[in-house]
């Protein structure tokens, strides 16, 4: 049996490494998408193991809301950066400032 303390670690290491993600790579839309995903996957499994820890089915509940609205997220930016990439010819963070209007 693995403890509690494992998977909060787990947790804790995939949201870090989300978060320096974030903050090391500014340039890339692509990127910063699948850093979001990782916070979002961190935070699903400091869900599943309290649930699991606590014999309480609540915290798998709102893994699957998570996992709809990580879903939607993820088809919505995909389709926006391709449409950017199609207008722009370039996915940079920095050349997302001229869509001002």
């Amino acid at each position: 049996m693995i403890p509690l303390s494992h998977y909060l670690i787990l947790g804790a290491i995939l949201f870090a490494l989300s978060v320096v993600g974030i903050f090391l790579n500014r340039k890339n839309v692509v990127i910063l998408l699948m850093a979001i995903e990782l916070l979002l996957l961190a935070v699903n499994v400091n869900f599943v193991a309290f649930s699991h820890y606590l014999q309480d089915t609540a915290g798998q509940v709102f893994v699957f809301f998570i996992l709809t609205v990580a879903a939607a997220e993820s088809a919505i930016g995909l389709a926006i950066l391709i449409v950017l990439f199609r207008n722009r010819r370039s996915i940079n963070v920095e050349d997302l400032d001229t869509l001002k209007g």
